[in-house]
């Protein structure tokens, strides 16, 4: 699946956006990734564990700090498109959780390789009471290489921003995986696509 290796690629920009419950609840979500950011950019140049890469510190970083603040029910959802109401209440459990596990796996394997990048967000004005926004931020690389932009689609739920859409260079996370899921049910079904899914995790435990 086409999908895997481009999440691959821009995991580890998409795992420096992270941030405490604390922080959720009370600021706006452009100052939440600025703050969320230098948190964690901090723990992995500190922690000896992650930089040599430990994985079982890894992954506790990705739970700890990353995932909780992902909303992966309306990801999974937003990815899943039109196919997501042909899935039984059970296969929509499972592949919201197969998804989940998806992006440990890969944030932890992308985290090991941090290279001292600096990202710079763009304050938002105006916000005022909404509760969906988006966060634009830029990537900058070393060795020449181009910066890579990087928008944040938000919303906040119960005084908590959260994402559930990542737009890198002009390409979607969400569209970007509804197209292979769509591919992949077209030929194997809902519950194909779960297998698919169980089976990439397992391939990339073992790395």
């Amino acid at each position: 699946m086409k999908t895997f290796n481009y999440i691959r690629t821009i995991a580890l920009l998409i795992g420096l956006c992270v941030t405490s419950p604390l922080w959720a609840a009370v600021m706006s979500p452009d100052k939440l990734v600025e703050k969320s950011i230098q948190e964690v950019m901090g723990i992995i140049k500190q922690d000896e564990a992650i930089k040599s890469g430990d994985k079982n510190r890894i992954y506790g970083l990705v739970n700890d700090k990353i995932l909780p603040h992902f909303n992966f029910n309306r990801m999974t959802k937003l990815a899943m498109g039109k196919n997501w109401k042909k899935a039984t209440p059970e296969q929509q459990d499972e592949l919201v959780n197969a998804f989940r596990t998806l992006l440990v796996r890969t944030y932890s394997n992308a985290l090991s390789n941090y290279q001292d990048e600096v990202v710079k967000v763009t304050p938002i004005k105006n916000l005022g009471s909404n509760t969906d926004s988006t966060v634009k931020t830029t990537v900058i690389q070393g060795n020449s290489k181009a910066p890579v932009p990087i928008n944040y689609s938000m919303q906040k739920t119960d005084g908590n921003w959260k994402i559930y859409d990542v737009t890198v260079s002009g390409v979607s996370l969400v569209t970007n995986y509804r197209g292979s899921f769509n591919s992949k049910i077209r030929k194997q079904g809902v519950e194909g696509l779960i297998n698919a899914l169980n089976k990439k995790n397992k391939s990339l435990q073992n790395k």
